[in-house]
């Protein structure tokens, strides 16, 4: 495949905002995300984090297409749902480097982009001064309606990188399901790295 993976400037980012929030909406209508999208909360959503100092962004580009991103920032300037149990727990918050969302369109999926975005945002890490990565995940039960029968978790690839569930550490991230009325609160869970 000739896709190109690799960070985006301020300046790209900028010019491909629209772009960043049709991934998002796209591949998140999937599961087990079935996130029900909407264009002004993923403008909102992406100014608010886009402003974060320490925010990264890596692009999985087809030629000029942008078809796959994933983000990355300190902990401590991301959305605040995500720092809370750390503050309350007690792992610094200060001390993890959080990755967002990894995005990739399905034909794009099985090349090794998915791993690329995991080296893009641990070297982006290491570069700011951070030694752990943390990311959350949604956790939905294993009898949901909408779960799609051939449906292989990611946590396999996930411990393949490195990374642990964290036990015991959880928040809740609010959005609206594609079945849904309104949003609703969804549980997340911690997977973690020592980079060493």
């Amino acid at each position: 495949m000739g896709v190109v993976v690799r960070p985006l400037t301020r300046n790209e980012i900028a010019a491909r905002f629209d772009d960043l929030a049709h991934l998002r909406i796209t591949v998140f209508r999937a599961w087990p995300y079935l996130y029900d999208g909407d264009p002004a909360y993923e403008r909102d959503y992406l100014k608010t984090y886009l402003a974060a100092p320490g925010a990264f962004v890596c692009g999985a580009l087809d030629g000029d297409a942008l078809v796959g991103a994933a983000t990355a920032s300190p902990l401590a300037e991301h959305k605040e749902e995500f720092a809370e149990p750390f503050a309350a727990q007690g792992p610094a918050v200060e001390d993890f480097f959080y990755f967002g969302e990894s995005v990739l369109l399905p034909q794009y999926r099985g090349h090794g982009v998915g791993v690329r975005f995991f080296e893009e945002r641990e070297a982006e890490a290491r570069r700011q001064g951070f030694s752990r990565c943390v990311f959350s995940a949604v956790i939905r039960p294993a009898d949901h309606p909408m779960r799609p029968k051939d449906y292989v978790p990611l946590d396999g690839f996930w411990r393949n990188r490195g990374y642990q569930r964290v036990p015991g550490l959880s928040t809740t991230y609010r959005w609206k399901d594609v079945d849904d009325s309104a949003e609703s609160d969804k549980p997340m869970e911690y997977w973690m790295r020592d980079l060493g």
